[in-house]
This record gives C-alpha cells, structure tokens and sequence, in this order.
C-alpha cells in the first residue's frame, strides 16, 4: 500500500519532459518512445514527424539562416533543462527576522538556485537586475563543465586540422572565452524568463566586451520584440587613457528586455487629498538629496520652518532642491512640516503634475553617479573597501523604481556586493512600497595572499566569518537595513529589512528515494527511513515548499499537536508531519483545519492501517486537501 499516497517528487523540474509536454499538446502524433541513454523508456520527440508537420517553415541543411551559434550552445541548452536533485536548506542563524520576512537570501551556484526556483516564482517576478562578470578573459567561479582548454575549444570550433594544426591565425583568447562567457550566461538567462511575469522586466549591466554578445543572446531568450533599450550609464567623471586604442572607457551599458518599463512611476492608488487641496490628489514625496557636501553642497544648507522658526537641519546627502527652488516650495505650500525637528520635511507630489510629466525615458541613465559613489556605499557601511567596483545603490534605485514602481519581486541571482537588496530596501522606505527581494550568490572564496582579496578575507577573518564573498553579501544587507531603519522611513512601509538564509545543498533524500526499483529486500530492512542522516524536520520542509512550489516567505508555525511536532504554512496553505508515530488521532485533528495541503513522511505512521486510511480520512473530512508523502 505504499503508493496509495503520491509521493512528492523532490528534484527540480525537468523542463525537458515540459518542453515534449508542450510538443504533445499541439502535435500529438511527433510523440513517440524510444531508449534514453539509461536504457530506460521514455517519451521522445519523433523530429521526422515533426519536420513534416512544419514543411512550410522549417529550415534544415546548409540553406543560410540568422542565428547565434558558439561552440557549446547545444550542451549549455541541456544543463539549463536537466533536472537537479538539490534543496535548499534554511540557516536561521544568519537570517534576519527569519518568522516574518519576505526576503531571501540564497547561497549557491545561481544557475541551481534558478532551477530550484522555477516552480515557485514561475511569472510571478517582476523585475531582475544582474551584474554578471564581464568578460575579461579570465575563468569563471561558475563552474558548468564548460572550462575547457585552448585545445578543446579549437578542435570543437573546427579550427584544427585532423593533425592538431590550427586553421586560422586566432590567438587562444581571441575566441574561447567568448564562448565559455555565452555558455555560462545562456542557461541562465533562459531559466531567468521562466520567472518574469508578463508585466516583467530584467536589466542587464556589461561592458563593451560582450555587449554585442549579451544583446543577441537576450533577443533569442527573450524576443527581439521584447527589447526596451540599451541605457548608457557614464560610471567615471575622470578620464583612463590606459586603454590601448587610447579612448577614454568612461562608460558601462544596462541592457533592458521585457514588456515596457514604468512610464507613471508610481502607484495612483496612493494619491489622494486629506485635505481637500484645491490642486488635487497629492502623496507624500521624498525631498531627501543623493550627494555629498562636497559634490553639491549647494543642495547641503539647514532647513527651517517659516513661521515656527523650527530647525529640521540639514541630512547626511543633502537637500534635492537648491535654496531657490525649496523658497518656491515653501511659498507655494507644498512642504508637508513634522511638528517635531526631529522628523524630515516632505514635499507635496501633485498626481496631475505626474501625469503631465510622463514623456518617455531617456536612454541616458544616472546623471552624476559614479563607480565611486558604490565605493562610498561600501565604506559607510564597512569603513573599508571589501567589495571592488560595486555598482551605486542610487543608480539601482533608479532602476528599481523603473522597473517595479508598484511593488513586487525583485531577484538579483549575481548578488555580488548586494547593492540590489539595499537599493530595495532603501527605495521602500522612501515610498512605502512592498517590494521583496531575492539575493542569489555563490559562495567564492577569498583567499588572504591574493593582493586583491586580502581586505574583504581580512575583514571576513577578523568579524568571525568564513572567508567567502556570500558572507560580505550577507553582512551587507544587515547593515544597510539596519542603517535605512535608523533613518527616516515611509509611514506605509512595513519596515522588512529582514531575509532568509536559504543554502544549496544536496537533496535531503536518500539515493533510496530517487532509485526505489533499484533497491533489494536486505537494503530495505536496513534503510527502512529515506531521508538522509543530519537533516532537520524543516529540512524537509524547504524541500516540501520547493517541490509543491509554494512561496518560501510564507509565515512558518511550529507547534504540537496530538504530542508530534506540525509545521503549518501560512495557516492553511500546508501542514507537515514528519515525525514518526503518526496516528489516525493527528490526522484526523490536521483534517479538521482543512488545509489545502498536506505532507506526511513515507515511514513516519505507526502502522499500515493508519497509511491506508489517510487519504480516506481527507477524503472524508477535507476532501479538497492534497495528501502527499515524501
């Protein structure tokens, strides 16, 4: 009776089967079965069917078409759909607020993470930023089996002869890492769009050196129709003449895809009129500067109060108007005073002034933020440069309030220095938006020799963490949250700077698990459990939540029931079991609060007439309960 509950799968999707499942659908007869590599059935595509069915279109032989090809697309096609068998495993210890965040924070290889990830955030994401490693002809820490030798790449690129001699006159760099680059981005970007809703956007920040490249694999991930800009951003004010063709590289790209970018920039729902202003709907807007004394201090004076003399000072980056135009204000009753000079002033934003202000965007982007304001981001949370070239927290505000003006997820899956979730937080509290973010970055050592390195490991050695570029991206989001906390904040956020830890690992499942057939009778009296030694009950519950694709912010519950330990999911969105014992006095009573899911471990009932009655009991009681067993 061991099937008579379905058991969770417990690997990531495989999205191969789901592309022959979309095949199936429109041409059901291309379907046919053939022996995998395993020597096992499984469904195929017949691609001699299919061509027929596509006659007045396909293209095949040597008939020139357009395409992006390199050597190692193919292969990098099949390790962006080939299943995983991971988890992810949750570490309170370095989560903030763990019970009630919505943030996440991931440490792994992001190509897992995104497979990981695919059931539960597919469309529902609405904006990504990456900042990927540009490619400067060195080895990526992303190791995809794609690292091959200049040997490799020449014999896969037919660029040697049978006996080993080269073809054409290339120097080994000139071509291999374009293509490593392109197979280590490739199967990212596919799995990216799998998440962004329709209404979604992703940026991209590169170099010269893969623009091309980068462009013309995003219009076959994500259509050339989808394409929204090519922003320029001016990251240096001083000019570098050090490179060779002796221009001055004073410039980065961020490359944007996706249906339309924000052209109101907030939400209208929020505009209203308390009291009655003759000028309309009005909210309340941020007056708050983006720069140093030293770069504007024309914007850096003391602000105060016309009438009660009140002195609110002067913030850290200033004031966004000069003298001037904060009089007009004033004159024109737009401030809104505290009546504490403690509080910050804020300015009255008009919702027709919105509207008739929304002409479009330029692809000029960030006017007078630099490299080194990132730089300073650092430094005011560290005091010393642990990350080298971060990207300005100011810059990504500006993207963030492009691309997700109304709220929403935000996912960096090259979390780097993790300007991306203080550019989130920040960008919240001054608009008060709900806005949640997710953090992807792979745990890359630092080493103490490497002249490079040696701040961030020295940092990361003394405060006690492991020498890894993951716990300065962690240590990060702590500190800039704490510092926005600090500060002043929007009355209608919900002041969630917090964030799960979330660490890839293997699966919490035996090999027993995925390979039941190939197990015997004497495995079984030996392994009666199939779950792995040292992994937790909310362990398995992660693994749960990602199999079933439920949201992993959700509010998690631990109590006892009927004397076992139960997980439950956002009230009724899931129970767990795991325990062993389970009887049918706690699943009746779990029955009772009509879950919409429920999970229960194959091993963990007291006896088989209880297993056989579980479903019967839902049935009976909940009968739109899901019942599974891992």
């Amino acid at each position: 009776m061991t099937d008579d509950i379905e058991k969770l799968k417990m690997h990531s999707p495989d999205l191969t089967a789901q592309n022959v499942d979309r095949i199936a659908a429109l041409f059901p007869g291309c379907v046919t079965e053939a022996k995998g590599p395993d020597g096992t059935l499984r469904r195929m595509i017949d691609f001699d069917l299919l061509r027929q069915e596509l006659s007045d279109s396909i293209v095949e032989g040597p008939q020139e078409r357009y395409h992006l090809d390199w050597p190692g697309k193919r292969q990098a096609l099949i390790t962006a759909n080939a299943p995983i068998a991971k988890t992810l495993r949750p570490v309170r210890a370095e989560s903030v607020d763990f019970d009630t965040t919505r943030n996440l924070f991931i440490e792994g290889d992001n190509l897992e993470a995104l497979k990981l990830l695919q059931e539960t955030y597919l469309g529902k994401v609405k904006m990504i930023y990456i900042d990927p490693p540009y490619n400067t002809g060195n080895d990526f820490v992303y190791d995809d089996d794609f690292a091959e030798s200049a040997a490799e790449f020449l014999a896969k690129s037919n660029q040697v002869d049978d006996a080993g001699n080269r073809l054409v006159a290339n120097t080994q760099s000139n071509g291999r890492f374009h293509s490593d680059w392109l197979s280590m981005m490739y199967p990212r970007l596919k799995l990216a769009r799998n998440l962004l809703a329709e209404d979604g956007v992703i940026f991209i920040s590169i170099d010269d050196g893969e623009l091309s490249s980068l462009r013309s694999i995003c219009d076959e991930v994500f259509g050339a129709d989808k394409f929204v800009a090519c922003f320029v951003w001016k990251s240096r004010q001083n000019k570098d003449n050090r490179n060779v063709t002796n221009a001055s590289i004073d410039h980065e790209y961020i490359l944007c895809y996706g249906s339309g970018i924000n052209g109101e920039a907030r939400k209208i729902t929020q505009y209203q009129n308390p009291d009655n202003d003759p000028r309309g709907p009005w909210t309340s807007a941020n007056m708050v500067g983006i720069a140093t004394a030293d770069r504007r201090p024309n914007l850096h004076y003391d602000l105060i109060h016309p009438v009660t003399g009140l002195n609110y000072g002067c913030p850290d980056m200033g004031w966004r108007y000069d003298r001037n135009t904060m009089a007009r204000l004033i004159n024109e009753d737009r401030i809104l005073w505290p009546s504490s000079s403690d509080g910050r002033p804020r300015r009255k934003a008009f919702l027709d002034e919105l509207q008739s202000d929304v002409t479009g965007f330029s692809s000029i982007v960030a006017s007078d933020i630099y490299t080194r304001n990132g730089t300073a981001d650092i430094l005011g949370l560290f005091g010393v440069r642990v990350f080298d070239f971060p990207k300005p927290v100011d810059l990504l505000k500006i993207l963030v309030e492009q691309g997700a003006p109304n709220g929403g997820i935000v996912i960096d899956f090259f979390a780097g220095s993790a300007a991306t979730a203080h550019a989130v937080f920040s960008k919240n509290a001054e608009d008060g938006m709900p806005r949640q973010v997710l953090c992807a970055q792979i745990a890359e050592k630092l080493d103490l020799n490497d002249p490079n390195q040696r701040t961030a490991a020295t940092f990361c050695k003394e405060n006690g963490f492991p020498q890894a570029i993951s716990e300065l991206s962690k240590e990060r989001i702590r500190r800039a949250g704490a510092k926005i906390l600090a500060g002043e904040c929007h009355p209608d956020w919900n002041r969630d700077v917090g964030f799960r830890v979330l660490k890839i690992d293997s699966s919490n499942m035996a090999d027993v698990y995925y390979t039941p057939d190939a197990t015997t009778q004497a495995d079984l009296l030996l392994r009666v459990d199939n779950i792995k030694q040292g992994r937790t009950a909310e362990d398995l519950l992660f693994q749960v939540l990602l199999d079933w694709g439920v949201d992993l912010t959700l509010p998690i519950t631990r109590e006892t029931v009927e004397g076992k330990t139960v997980f439950t999911v956002a009230g009724t969105a899931l129970i767990a079991c795991f325990d062993n014992g389970v009887d049918e006095a706690l699943v009746k009573t779990l029955a009772t609060r009509k879950p919409l899911r429920v999970v229960f471990k194959d091993t963990g009932f007291k006896d088989d007439a209880t297993k056989i009655n579980v479903k019967q009991i839902f049935k009976s009681l909940s009968p739109d309960t899901e019942v599974k067993a891992i």
